[in-house]
């Protein structure tokens, strides 16, 4: 991103790093305070118009307990036909900032309703019969830090229902998805950067992240989402993101959404393409397999 003419590298260096500072700041203000949903007065609903209920039945509701006693609400949905004889696709979902708290609720409902529920619409359960797990974040808590991308606690607390949803369930460790939107993206980002070997794919929306492990993020397929007008997530910074994974060969697919702001997930999960990608995606073997194998992006 291009924030003064070079004529001094040092001192545009300087200032680069500075703005960018200045950006994480109010990204990270908007998150911890919510970005406001027109619909968060109002019955939420999934694809395809099928009204949700807080605590929607198909959603099993858990609690997960460390050993110190912290614990972490968390959602997994099962497929109706579950057969633990087989092997399942799980959807690993990071809610929005609006998602946090402790009633277990928040995380699948408004803005994180159609992220969470378009995976169980019977049409796509049919083609895709995945599991979703949707853990919830401290109200005064982040899934991740742009700048450190290192597990915190709550992160970490993540992992360990990851695991032990594992157990109980017969889950295809080759085709963990990991989908974050907005303060769910950070979350995103930093498990893309310290454990790529675990996932199949990604999906990531209006986020952003001051990369430290950019060959990591090459490793996994990656379709990011951003709108234009996101006055959250300056779109430029988006783009300058866009440029620096290419050059590192990432397997990235790119949207972005014209005269849209922050909150684009309705035409992210209403994408034509989206579950056939998702359903397409396996964890690679190895980094060697793994390049080159992105699809190219394109936009809106």
């Amino acid at each position: 991103m291009d924030f003064v003419p070079c004529c001094n590298a040092a001192l545009a260096r300087s200032l680069r790093r500075w703005a960018l500072t200045v950006l994480c700041a109010a990204f990270l203000l908007a998150l911890f305070c919510g970005t406001p949903s027109s619909a968060a007065g109002a019955n939420p609903t999934a694809a395809g118009g099928q009204a949700l209920d807080k605590n929607d039945p198909a959603f099993f509701k858990k609690m997960y307990t460390d050993k110190k006693g912290n614990k972490m609400p968390y959602r997994v949905y099962v497929p109706p036909d579950y057969d633990a004889d087989k092997k399942y696709p799980l959807i690993f979902f990071f809610h929005g900032g609006t998602g946090r708290g402790f009633n277990n609720e928040q995380q699948i409902m408004h803005e994180n309703a159609r992220g969470t529920h378009v995976w169980t619409l019977p049409a796509n359960q049919a083609q895709f019969p995945a599991f979703v797990l949707a853990p919830q974040c401290p109200i005064d808590d982040n899934w991740g830090d742009p700048d450190m991308n290192d597990i915190n606690p709550k992160m970490q607390m993540a992992l360990n229902i990851l695991d032990a949803v594992e157990k109980d369930y017969s889950i295809d460790s080759d085709r963990i998805i990991l989908v974050g939107q907005s303060m769910g993206g950070l979350g995103v980002w930093t498990l893309l950067q310290n454990f790529p070997e675990k996932w199949a794919a990604a999906l990531v929306l209006e986020s952003y992240d001051n990369f430290t492990d950019l060959a990591a993020i090459a490793r996994v397929p990656l379709w990011l989402f951003q709108g234009d007008q996101d006055l959250t997530v300056p779109v430029d910074l988006v783009r300058t993101m866009v440029k620096q994974m290419r050059k590192a060969n990432a397997q990235l697919r790119y949207t972005e959404y014209h005269k849209m702001n922050h909150e684009i997930w309705d035409r992210v999960y209403g994408e034509p393409d989206l579950l056939p990608w998702v359903a397409a995606q396996k964890r690679r073997a190895s980094p060697a397999t793994a390049a080159g194998d992105g699809q190219a992006p394109h936009s809106h």
